[in-house]
């Protein structure tokens, strides 16, 4: 089977009686925008949002609906949901308190109508109303202000032309149902809204057919001819469970109503209070498609690239649990396994007849086709959890079931982590302890290698370097002839820096406090096939894709920092020693990496591409960035003493396998050219005039 053959391809599209449920606040303009753009790209036309009464009568209020209402409605079909209370005018002063005067909400709605009524059909009366937080039903303790409240402003809307929905129920409750018909509420209302948030807020949930059903059996009991509509539905991904919000997701697509809505677009501000107020229950703050600072989560992403069909591949190909087979049946455990460097060893130990245990988020664009080559071509041996590093219990179950752990997972840009240094934190520190802890506990602990960096070691700015033509070298020979040893001082810098090292030292100490067999491999610049390189990291292969498709190469600095490369297969070599060698090297660092005999500058790897390709893209210079080496080599002989492990490929020799396994995989006219092409050498100005 090709790499492609598994691909995911836009099929199954979304159904049109699909919509998407947001809340927006004054003043979001921006978002607004972004979220339109979202569900032009995911394919869904119909939006529910709310109109707060109490915003209403805010000072921005009236003209925040002025621009919304008809900005939406330019876009998808708006269904307004009019719910909260002006505390000013409310039995108690609080959004979820009955209004003194019931007939003020319907005055609200009949005034909301006459301005704004040709952008939308239907109205929802209220938001979850037998939900404590959104009404207080012990102000109202037999729903007859509810009731005396909706049903005169269902009955006026009637009168207005607009179709009417009875604010969702959340939970489904048949004995509340039943008092609105006894209150005289459903003799103006079309169409029955329930919600429902599985294994969230709903403890037993039955299904999307026993509550639908049961709302069903209450009105045809009556004799309703009401419809049903499922008004908002979601899963919070508060323990970082992105799998289950998928599952959840296809069982809403087959739910037996006329039509649904998904909750929501983003994760809530978690600067912002929920409606039962500041963080009170943290499940509040993580329903959306994307998260709070706009990163979209596995199910987003997917249906952007792939629609349904790309989410119930992931889904379906990799189920959310899998049996222990024993102690017999334990297998290799690697976290982050479904990127460039844990398909490699996984595609390694796998040929080799191992068990492995892929545990991995696919936060990274793409690495859902790694799983599925790998799925291909060893079947029932590969075992996937598509999990985050930072849900503890299924990372215990994993380590449990593992003999070995390769700790690959984590946040692996330095400029991500200046963006963000408290998801940084999060994922590669706080994830990191968890699986020492996990392992630590374990029965029987598996060894461990966790992948550290050479950015442990800062920008080492006190290091004495001259510039030779288009590279950096160190004006100590030592280093010249050898690179950089494990007794360089430690120097976390950026936060990037700083969650690696904090991961890689307590590696260390756990190995000696605790006693387990762990190492850590500090490493160079690693590259080859399945990896698709971004500006961020991964350059080598983020130049040659650039390259093979002929877009902008941009260089940050002026080009002739030095790296030593290591060709993936060759990192694989040292893994499988390393884990031989165990308990032998636990608690030590080694770095890793092509040493001096491998080393390149990024004008001179251009200058290699060229060769290969027969030409290159444009190229432009920035500034340098925040933590970026002028030069490092990792000296390599502490692993090679104890090991007997030595690079195999030279630079050329991987770069050009790259090269071809990117033109494969990549869709772009390329050409084949001789070797022996060959221009001038690249110098940005600022260099030229260094060296003149």
């Amino acid at each position: 089977m090709s790499f492609q053959a598994k691909d995911l391809k836009r099929g199954e599209t979304l159904p049109d009686h699909l919509g998407l449920v947001e809340w927006f606040r004054p003043g979001e303009f921006s978002r607004v925008e972004k979220v339109l753009t979202t569900m032009k790209k995911i394919g869904i036309g119909r939006l529910r949002t709310g109109v707060s009464w109490a915003d209403w009568y805010t000072s921005a209020g009236t003209s925040w609906y002025e621009w919304l209402m008809p900005r939406l409605a330019a876009e998808v079909e708006v269904l307004p949901c009019f719910l909260y209370t002006p505390p000013s005018i409310g039995i108690e002063q609080k959004t979820s308190s009955p209004p003194v005067c019931n007939k003020d909400y319907a005055d609200f709605l009949d005034l909301f109508t006459s301005r704004f009524g040709r952008f939308y059909e239907y109205v929802e009366l209220w938001n979850e109303p037998n939900n404590l937080s959104e009404w207080d039903w012990t102000l109202d303790p037999h729903w007859t202000k509810f009731g005396e409240m909706i049903g005169g402003a269902a009955y006026w809307m009637k009168q207005r032309g607009k179709k009417t929905i009875l604010g969702g129920m959340s939970p489904v409750d048949g004995h509340w149902l039943c008092r609105m018909f006894e209150l005289g509420v459903m003799e103006y209302i079309d169409i029955v809204g329930i919600h429902g948030f599985p294994d969230i807020f709903d403890y037993t949930w039955k299904g999307w057919d026993r509550s639908i059903a049961m709302v069903r059996e209450v009105l045809e009991s009556k004799g309703s001819s009401c419809r049903i509509w499922v008004t908002e539905a979601g899963f919070s991904t508060w323990q970082h469970d992105e799998l289950k919000q998928m599952g959840v997701f296809l069982e809403f697509l087959q739910a037996p109503a006329d039509r649904i809505y998904w909750y929501g677009a983003d994760d809530l501000d978690p600067a912002l209070a929920a409606v039962n107020r500041f963080h009170l229950d943290e499940r509040e703050y993580s329903f959306g498609l994307r998260k709070a600072d706009g990163t979209p989560k596995l199910l987003c992403r997917l249906l952007e690239n792939g629609g349904v069909t790309a989410v119930r591949q992931v889904t379906e190909g990799f189920p959310a649990t899998t049996s222990y087979l024993g102690e017999k049946q334990k297998g290799v455990l690697i976290t982050g396994g479904a990127g460039f460097i844990g398909t490699n060893l996984a595609d390694r130990l796998l040929a080799a007849g191992e068990r492995v245990i892929i545990y991995d988020n696919l936060s990274r664009p793409g690495v859902e086709k790694n799983l599925f080559w790998l799925q291909e071509k060893y079947g029932d041996r590969l075992d996937v959890r598509i999990a985050d590093i930072r849900n503890s219990l299924l990372l215990e179950q994993a380590v449990s079931e593992a003999k070995n752990v390769f700790h690959f997972s984590a946040q692996v840009a330095v400029t991500t982590s200046i963006e963000n240094p408290a998801a940084d934190f999060a994922v590669n520190a706080a994830g990191a302890f968890a699986l020492l802890e996990a392992i630590r506990k374990a029965p029987v602990p598996p060894t461990l290698l966790f992948t550290s960096t050479n950015k442990v070691y800062g920008a080492m700015e006190g290091l004495q370097l001259q510039k030779n033509n288009q590279r950096y070298e160190p004006v100590d020979r030592s280093l010249q002839s050898f690179g950089m040893g494990e007794d360089v001082p430690l120097n976390f810098l950026s936060p990037y820096g700083c969650s690696k090292g904090c991961v890689d030292q307590y590696v260390l100490d756990y190995a000696h406090t605790y006693g387990i067999a762990a190492a850590v491999f500090r490493m160079s610049c690693i590259y080859g096939p399945h990896q698709f390189g971004t500006e961020d990291q991964g350059w080598v292969a983020h130049f040659a894709i650039r390259t093979l498709c002929n877009n902008p190469i941009s260089l940050y600095g002026d080009g002739c920092q030095v790296r030593d490369l290591l060709f993936v297969e060759d990192l694989v070599d040292a893994f499988l020693l390393a884990r031989q060698l165990m308990p032998e090297i636990k608690g030590q660092a080694f770095n890793i990496g092509g040493g001096p005999e491998r080393s390149t500058s990024l004008l001179e790897l251009l200058q290699l591409l060229q060769e290969i390709h027969g030409d290159l893209p444009s190229i432009s210079f920035g500034n340098w960035r925040t933590g970026d080496q002028r030069y490092y080599i990792s000296d390599i002989r502490k692993f090679t003493a104890v090991s007997g492990w030595e690079p195999r490929h030279s630079v050329e020799e991987g770069v050009k396998k790259l090269y071809d396994w990117l033109a494969a995989s990549v869709k772009t006219g390329r050409r084949t050219v001789s070797r022996g092409y060959s221009r001038p050498p690249i110098y940005p100005s600022a260099a030229v005039e260094a060296m003149t």
